[in-house]
């Protein structure tokens, strides 16, 4: 298992971009494939995740990007150039590949990020949305409505669906809850906004990795993400989804454990079927992050044996030629 080195970072803001702190774990040796971690509407800065990039070979970024000082206490109109900064963090720090992985509302923002800012080469959405969606929490001005979008570019807020106020929750008072009904219910209740709403992601240049369970009782994200996926296969875009039917809203990658349960939400699944949807991701995610390795500038791809195997050459790592997706052996959902 190759060094890491830890590190606390933090930025000021300026050009748009709200102030920061965060956490990096990059290979001793340093790496030219840098990756910008973002975690759900927690607000939790992904050391854990970030510490298992880097013994794969990447210079791993998380940062908290609400909450904190100089932030809105919610996600509301959070500026999406705070997260533009984390990249250009890592791009002076010797990225040369520039990936973002996001989970659920990260992977809201990870997708904008694709989409608006040039020089993105990957995206990993793990429990993605198709749509932007209202705040979540309150916004500078402390208050949580109206709904405001979640998102700002250049000032400006992003279209978004608002949540209807008539949703109320099927659980009993005091018990954990899913909201998976409240987001259905709200694109039911504002059609007229769904359209504008859409993330453009056939306009992107990164490479797109989907990881999404059948059992999300958060949102709808296996059906977001074909929703995804559609729209870059229509682009003549390569896209690849991965997913399992009994995994919920919190895929576990290898290496990471079960994440406990909370007393606040139902996010479906088990710890076995999100592990399992996680592993089943794990090459692609791995792949598309490291991107095609060229001699000398950090671990090749891995191969079944354990041993480092690059691509062979002029093989093209996101072609279905290169391999069974493991995900199809499995009965799972696995699409270009």
């Amino acid at each position: 298992m190759p060094d890491i080195v830890e590190s606390s970072v933090r930025a000021s803001g300026g050009r748009g971009a709200d102030p920061w702190t965060g956490f990096r774990a990059a290979p001793a040796r340093g790496s030219d494939a840098g990756v910008l971690v973002l975690s759900g509407s927690s607000g939790r800065v992904e050391e854990e995740r970030c510490r298992l990039l880097a013994r794969e070979g990447l210079a791993a970024l998380s940062i908290r990007w609400f909450g904190g000082p100089g932030q809105p206490p919610g996600i509301c109109e959070v500026p999406l150039e705070t997260f533009v900064s984390a990249l250009d963090r890592l791009r002076a720090e010797g990225a040369r590949r520039i990936s973002v992985l996001g989970v659920s509302k990260g992977a809201e923002a990870a997708l904008h990020l694709s989409v608006l800012q040039p020089g993105i080469d990957a995206v990993v959405a793990l429990s993605p949305t198709s749509l932007t969606w209202a705040n979540i929490g309150p916004g500078r001005d402390g208050s949580a409505t109206p709904h405001r979008s979640s998102w700002t570019w250049r000032g400006q807020p992003l279209p978004f669906v608002p949540y209807d106020t008539g949703w109320t929750a099927a659980e009993p008072a005091g018990a954990p809850v899913s909201v998976l009904g409240w987001y259905e219910q709200s694109v039911r209740a504002h059609p007229d906004l769904v359209a504008a709403a859409a993330i453009p992601v056939e306009r992107s240049a990164a490479e797109l990795v989907l990881v999404a369970g059948g059992d999300d009782l958060m949102w709808p994200s296996l059906r977001y993400a074909r929703e995804l996926a559609a729209r870059r296969r229509a682009a003549g875009l390569p896209v690849r989804l991965v997913s399992r039917a009994d995994a919920g809203h919190r895929p576990r990658l290898p290496g990471e454990g079960a994440v406990p349960a909370s007393g606040t939400f139902r996010h479906g699944g088990s710890p076995a079927a999100d592990a399992s949807l996680g592993a089943a991701a794990w090459p692609h995610i791995r792949r598309a992050l490291l991107g095609p390795r060229r001699p000398g500038t950090g671990p090749a791809a891995r191969s079944a044996t354990g041993q480092d195997r690059a691509p062979a050459a002029g093989q093209d790592p996101w072609s279905s030629a290169a391999g069974q997706d493991p995900a199809s052996a499995a009965g799972q959902d696995s699409s270009k």
